[in-house]
């Protein structure tokens, strides 16, 4: 590539970033497309023939579209976007999880211009307004890999949804199509305040904790969970509200507390993360962590939910009947 094609195409991809961080979502495909071999011959370098070549692509398209505001220097996007890859990459050979949770995203600071704070939150409603005009099917997998912070592996996603691992990676990539035209299709609809809806779940999870310790969870899930409140184990239904609140009885008599770390809000799929503090006298009673994988029925109350441990422990197998 000669000096003057090279300025030519760094030119053309800062008008596309311009316009991709305005919300036009052709525009990033476009970008995406331009640089896609780049980023896939980086993914190839560290990792090695494989199919999580095309993982680590195909997340770092759904991380470019979170922050593709970020990018200052719109002319050297295809750099930007190489090093999303590289990044993703290292990561998975570290075996540490590959994207970055949405809610945890670095923010401007309260000094910083108020566009810019509206632009961030923005994108955010946005992003989950798209992802509610996905499938349920297709939702979950997407979630628990963006925007989780322990269910990020195909792996674990795949003990969640109660489904092969080859499952999830094709949903991933069919979830991953189906939002970007979900995206085009919410650009101009009224979007929710994602911030608000997480404050308000983890408020939720903190008085669900403590209704627990006091010895009301039984009465909590009668007030606010639907009726017909299901425990899953992967796709299998294992009991109802009475084994639910004799699995969380039986835990606090053995002295296990659960604490809130993360939470995922969206009008019909909620994820709570949980640590898991053990007594002193058993400290492998139960595994260091929870997530609590909540889907709502139609008036937003908890209808289906799944307690995902890193490996199965006498605390999850109380919650199975006998």
């Amino acid at each position: 590539m000669n000096q003057d094609s090279g300025e030519a195409a760094r030119l053309e991809d800062a008008v596309l970033t311009r316009a991709a961080q305005a919300g036009e979502v052709s525009a990033l495909g476009l970008l995406l497309e331009r640089h896609r071999a780049g980023m896939r011959a980086v993914a190839l370098s560290i990792l090695g023939p494989g199919p999580d070549v095309d993982d680590v692509v195909q997340d770092a398209a759904v991380t470019a579209l979170r922050r593709v505001r970020d990018v200052r220097d719109p002319a050297a996007v295809g750099a930007w976007l190489r090093m999303i890859v590289r990044n993703a990459s290292r990561s998975l050979l570290r075996s540490s999880v590959p994207s970055q949770p949405i809610d945890d995203l670095q923010l401007p600071s309260t000094d910083a211009a108020p566009e810019r704070w509206l632009e961030h939150h923005t994108m955010r409603n946005w992003i989950w307004e798209a992802m509610e005009e996905l499938s349920p099917t297709l939702r979950l997998p997407l979630v628990l890999r963006h925007f989780s912070t322990t269910v990020t592996s195909y792996e674990r996603i795949a003990d969640a949804c109660g489904v092969p691992v080859g499952t999830v990676r094709s949903r991933l990539s069919q979830g991953r199509a189906r939002l970007a035209t979900a995206l085009a299709a919410t650009a101009d609809a009224a979007h929710g305040d994602t911030a608000q809806r997480v404050r308000a779940s983890r408020a939720e999870a903190h008085e669900t904790l403590a209704a627990a310790e006091s010895g009301r969870f039984g009465a909590l899930m009668a007030e606010r969970w639907s009726p017909g409140i299901t425990l899953l184990r992967g796709n299998q239904p294992v009991g109802g509200s009475g084994v639910l609140a004799r699995g969380m009885d039986g835990d606090l008599e053995a002295g296990v507390r659960q604490r809130l770390v993360h939470a995922v809000a969206g009008r019909s799929l909620v994820v709570w993360e949980m640590d898991l503090l053990n007594p002193a006298d058993d400290p492998g009673h139960c595994p260091p962590s929870v997530a609590w994988l909540m889907t709502l029925d139609d008036v937003g109350r908890p209808h289906r939910l799944r307690l995902l441990h890193p490996a199965p422990v006498r605390a999850l197998q109380s919650l199975t009947p006998m």
